[in-house]
């Protein structure tokens, strides 16, 4: 199976042809992969930040099977179902209560789609045609569809092949000041000169709050963020949250936009929404946002094939109230103290420039980029999955980690840090 893979199947941001080997997945069960040949991993990626109660879960099983026995999925147009008005009041009273307006749709980069549409027909419908553009930061990262590519890093990101098609947006540069740093008001000034000097062609302001996430895995003041809502507001320019990576927990807030008070005009969830069962996004927006689009009879033009998907929305039910019902901040708390204190011993390594922590995110930064086809076999062979990308270790697990399974972890990133810089 594992050759015919390689030979046909393509996979995130790889060549056709492969030099890596294919690790093949059997199953799956609380934070262990297990692979074909029976050898367990721990997965310190959560799959790419979703598997937040980890895998193979009862309840998420049960509420999946009962919604196939039902039905697992029915258009949406002119037709509505249990599942996604549940799902909807749960989201609506756990966000902001400025967010009136759900759109559902089928993953993270088309939340942002959706987000951009929005802002865009806010102003153009009231005759604002001008403000066409949209500031976003450096170092950012909203996806890989054509208009989230468009408000990702333009330079150093993973969609400068596309630089000639793209729309032509804004970018400020990335928030330079660390989460826990005084507050500095040269951290926003460009931030606040290009606003100012652009703002007439401004639609909205995207940013991942508090935590820039592929592009870097940077994390930063909750004093930025506010300044940035203020800044817009004053200019009368939207700000959309991507809170798609997030969202759910994994900054020790509900919402990584609680760490400022602050509250935005349109705001993007997706990948921890299911609990990774099901593909599922959503994109919230306040009454505001949907009058200034519906002005003279304008309506939102957008509407997938598989929005708000039965099965999907029930799965999403099921695990908002698994992780509602849990201690999960005390347990994102233990989380961010054993990363803590095991991750700061990687500092003593030359190679390791500095290590992040936030939540249930932990990150090393090397002063040089990775080698995956080194460092892959190195985790593999000592029990866990990491999947580290540009100068970057780092691991987001599920919340369901015990502190010894985090430990190996921990252990781990540092052995194989170590073991690539005698490499080198």
């Amino acid at each position: 199976m594992t050759a015919f893979d390689k030979a046909h199947i393509l996979h995130p941001y790889a060549s056709s042809v492969p030099s890596a080997d294919m690790h093949l997945v059997k199953s799956a069960k609380g934070v262990y992969l297990e692979l074909e040949d029976g050898s367990m991993l721990i997965d310190g990626m959560s799959s790419w930040w979703s598997v937040i109660h980890g895998y193979n879960v009862l309840e998420l099983n049960k509420a999946a099977m009962e919604q196939v026995s039902k039905m697992s999925h029915v258009m949406f147009g002119g037709l509505t179902h249990e599942p996604a008005i549940k799902l909807a009041e749960t989201l609506l009273e756990i966000t902001h209560a400025n967010l009136e307006h759900i759109f559902f749709s089928d993953s993270g980069s088309v939340s942002v789609e959706v987000a951009l549409k929005m802002a865009y027909q806010y102003h153009s419908s009231q005759g604002n045609k001008q403000k066409s553009k949209i500031l976003a930061f450096k170092k950012g990262y909203h996806g890989d569809t054509f208009g989230a590519m468009s408000v990702c890093d333009p330079i150093t990101g993973m969609h400068t092949a596309f630089e000639e098609v793209l729309h032509k947006n804004i970018f400020a540069e990335e928030p330079m000041c660390m989460f826990e740093d005084v507050w500095d008001e040269g951290y926003i000034e460009d931030f606040k000169n290009t606003l100012e000097k652009n703002h007439t062609q401004i639609a909205a302001v995207i940013l991942e709050p508090i935590v820039q996430g592929a592009g870097g895995m940077r994390i930063y003041s909750p004093m930025f963020l506010k300044r940035v809502r203020e800044l817009t507001d004053a200019f009368d320019v939207l700000l959309i949250l991507d809170e798609i990576a997030t969202g759910f927990g994994r900054t020790g807030k509900l919402f990584a936009y609680e760490h400022a008070g602050v509250c935005p005009d349109i705001l993007c969830i997706g990948k921890a929404l299911t609990g990774g069962y099901m593909s599922l996004a959503a994109t919230l927006a306040s009454k505001k946002v949907m009058q200034g689009i519906e002005t003279d009879g304008n309506i939102l033009m957008h509407g997938p094939t598989f929005m708000a998907n039965p099965l999907a929305c029930a799965v999403a039910n099921a695990s908002l109230n698994l992780l509602l019902a849990s201690p999960w901040k005390e347990n994102i708390q233990k989380i961010e103290l054993q990363l803590n204190k095991e991750l700061k011993v990687c500092e003593k390594l030359a190679i390791v420039k500095e290590v992040r922590v936030l939540g249930a995110i932990g990150v090393v930064e090397l002063h040089k980029d990775i080698d995956l086809l080194f460092m892959t076999p190195e985790f593999v062979q000592r029990g866990v999955w990491v999947r580290p990308f540009l100068n970057l270790v780092y691991i987001m697990p599920p919340y369901i980690i015990s502190p010894k399974e985090l430990k190996q972890l921990t252990t781990t990133i540092y052995e194989v840090i170590a073991a690539y810089e005698i490499s080198l």
